[in-house]
C-alpha cells in the first residue's frame, strides 16, 4: 500500500497534473460544443436529407406493461456521431501540435548545426592532460 501511495503522490505532484486538469476542463467544454453541433446543426440536416426523420426518437420497446424496456438507439446514434466529431477534432489538434513541434525541432537542429563548433570534450581533456604533463 505504501508503494501505491508513493506512486500516487509522485503522479499527483508532477507538473503535468495541472496540464491534465486544464485538458479535462477544456475537453468538457469542447464536448458541449460538439453535442450542440450534432444535435442542433448536423442531425436536423441529416433529418432533412432523410425526409424529416428525427433520429433521437428512434427506439424499440421490449416487453409489455410495467416491465417494458425502451431502447433509445437514436440517442445512441447521435452520441456516436458526437464521438466521431470529437475524436476527429482531437486528431486534427494533435496532428497540428505535432507539426509545430517537429518544425520547432528542425529549427533547433538547424541552429545547432549553424552554431560555431568548438573543440570536443575529448579535445579539451587532451589539451588539459598535455598541459598537466608539461608542468
Amino acid at each position: 500500500m505504501k508503494k501505491f501511495m508513493s506512486e500516487f503522490k509522485k503522479f499527483a505532484l508532477r507538473g503535468n497534473l495541472l496540464d491534465m486538469a486544464v485538458g479535462v476542463v477544456v475537453g468538457g467544454a469542447f464536448t458541449t460544443i460538439a453535442n450542440s453541433l450534432v444535435s442542433d446543426i448536423l442531425m436536423p440536416l441529416i433529418g432533412l436529407l432523410t425526409g424529416g426523420i428525427d433520429f433521437t426518437s428512434f427506439s424499440i420497446t421490449l416487453g409489455l406493461g410495467e416491465n417494458a424496456a425502451k431502447i433509445a438507439y437514436g440517442n445512441f446514434l447521435q452520441n456516436v456521431i458526437v464521438f466521431l466529431i470529437t475524436a476527429f477534432a482531437v486528431f486534427l489538434m494533435v496532428k497540428a501540435i505535432n507539426k509545430f513541434q517537429e518544425a520547432a525541432r528542425r529549427e533547433k537542429d538547424a541552429q545547432a548545426a549553424a552554431a560555431p563548433k568548438g573543440p570536443t570534450t575529448e579535445q579539451l581533456l587532451a589539451e588539459i592532460l598535455a598541459e598537466l604533463k608539461s608542468r
